[in-house]
């Protein structure tokens, strides 16, 4: 093809390029400046699959080498998704941070006999395919007429572990055990959950005093 003479094009100028030729070129450029600025290694949004591929997990979308992965993290939509996911995250801190603090309530004091055991357990929903969880936490030396407790906790609530938006927390405590925590995927939990003990349905919690058993069985609504 003929560039040299194109309409506007100046003599040994190769032509004026077209929309392909200046997309491939603007590609080639935010690739070289991702380069310079991007870590793959530490980078926490790419994915490798097995084809070979590459996904983005910030944007859901898929990439068939690093050049274009690179170049998608300084397009438009990476760029709006990271701020977003930024301005959340600043959110959530300043309600942590601004929360009106509780009366002082005096603290039980009792002497902790260690952890309990606990077995937890995969599940999914036979009908709709719906993944959870079920725990089952043995409680042989609970305090008479305790009954277990538990709640979900944000990851901007605990200090053992760096706050992480992907998870949160589930506790459970029964005294005199110490109280037990375990790391589950956010998401949106089926509110039956939220039921007394005895709830129905195939989110469920159960105590049993003659076992001193305590199970609980949860499932993430679809999304």
């Amino acid at each position: 093809m003929d560039y040299q003479n194109r309409v506007g094009s100046k003599f040994g100028g190769g032509g004026v390029a077209g929309a392909s030729e200046a997309n491939v070129d603007r590609r080639e450029r935010l690739r070289k400046l991702a380069l310079e600025t991007i870590d793959l290694a530490k980078d926490p949004y790419i994915l490798r699959t097995h084809l070979g591929t590459i996904e983005c997990r910030l944007c859901l979308t898929l990439h068939p080498n690093e050049g274009s992965y690179l170049a998608h993290t300084q397009g438009k939509k990476h760029q709006t998704n990271l701020a977003r996911r930024a301005a959340r995250e600043v959110k959530e801190t300043q309600l942590l941070i601004t929360q009106t603090p509780h009366a002082d309530v005096a603290k039980k004091q009792f002497v902790k006999i260690g952890r309990p055991g606990y077995k937890v357990t995969k599940v999914r929903h036979p009908d709709d395919g719906r993944l959870g969880l079920l725990f089952q936490v043995d409680l042989p030396e609970i305090k008479e007429g305790e009954v277990p407790r538990k709640r979900f906790m944000s990851a901007w609530e605990q200090r053992r572990e760096i706050p992480n938006s992907a998870w949160q927390y589930l506790l459970i405590a029964a005294e005199p055990y110490e109280t037990i925590a375990f790391r589950v995927p956010t998401g949106k939990i089926e509110e039956e959950l939220r039921d007394l003990i005895g709830g129905s349905g195939a989110s469920w919690e159960h105590w049993d005093p003659d076992t001193k058993k305590y199970s609980l069985q949860f499932l993430y609504e679809e999304r």
